[in-house]
């Protein structure tokens, strides 16, 4: 039950054994109910089962699951082939995000059997049977699969994520760094914002108005640690806040459940520790 290392998953919880409804404390409007179950292709080899959120906020019912079943001989090995199978030969209503299909773009991230993850990069092999595929946590519903992204963009625009120095190119080549200061960008630059880490926070679903959530806290520290940028001091003035860096309480969700394998608690601590510093 208890995990020594964030790559490492619990062989079991509480909650299995002493399971709490779904929809308990939720309004009828929002609980999810069973939805339509779609019959099994006929002469299926390989078959495997999907459930699957489904809401409209513009149509007249609640959410629901519904019930897929697909060959996985007749689609690709990713949890997102079988849902693209899915649109394209059983319901074409079903909407999610989807676009490099090769774990870079983000898009289609989503809930995958209770953990946040990208759903080309999660085989269908390594599922539950049957996997349960629900939206990012903490995001308003545009429809199913698809979460509104709009606020955690904005805090992304909050950040200003571009190099800012006042010292002009030079002319011959381009701001240079040296192989350790380039390194020190590693863990950092590779974030793709598909915002699994940030759906994932519990800190950021009770103070998303204002904490910027670990996504966005790493793309902040990325330029922190870039020895072209010359405005450490100006960013580190626009994150001391109560609650845009100190509402983290290092739970440590955000590296549990990113697809890249980054840590983004430790660039929130490393950025403490550069504001501590500057304080001394």
């Amino acid at each position: 039950m208890l995990i020594r290392d964030s790559s490492e998953r619990p062989r079991g919880t509480l909650l299995k054994r002493f399971p709490v409804p779904r929809s308990q404390g939720l309004s009828p409007g929002s609980r999810v109910r069973a939805g339509r179950e779609w019959p099994a292709p006929a002469n299926a080899r390989r078959l495997r089962t999907l459930q699957v959120y489904r809401y409209d906020p513009e149509g007249d019912e609640g959410p629901r699951l519904d019930t897929y079943r697909v060959d996985a001989e007749a689609c690709g090995p990713m949890l997102l082939d079988a849902l693209i199978h899915i649109k394209n030969t059983v319901d074409p209503t079903l909407t999610f995000r989807r676009s490099c299909r090769e774990g870079v773009c983000g898009s289609c991230a989503m809930n995958i059997d209770g953990t946040n993850w990208l759903a080309c990069t999660r085989a269908l092999t390594e599922t539950d049977e049957p996997v349960q595929v629900y939206p990012l946590n903490n995001l308003p519903i545009i429809k199913d699969l698809v979460g509104d992204q709009r606020h955690a963009f904005a805090q992304y625009e909050l950040i200003r994520p571009w190099l800012r120095a006042d010292t002009p190119a030079p002319d011959a080549h381009e701001r240079l760094q040296s192989p350790e200061e380039r390194a020190r960008l590693d863990g950092a630059y590779e974030c793709i914002l598909c915002f699994c880490c940030t759906s994932g926070c519990p800190s950021h679903w009770w103070n998303g108005d204002r904490f910027l959530g670990p996504a966005v806290l790493l793309q902040a520290y990325r330029w922190l640690a870039d020895s072209r940028d010359e405005a450490t001091g100006e960013r580190l003035d626009e994150l001391e806040d109560p609650f845009r860096l100190y509402r983290c309480h290092t739970i440590l969700n955000c590296t549990r459940t990113c697809p890249k394998g980054l840590n983004p608690g430790w660039a929130i601590a490393e950025i403490k520790r550069m504001l501590l510093e500057r304080n001394l």
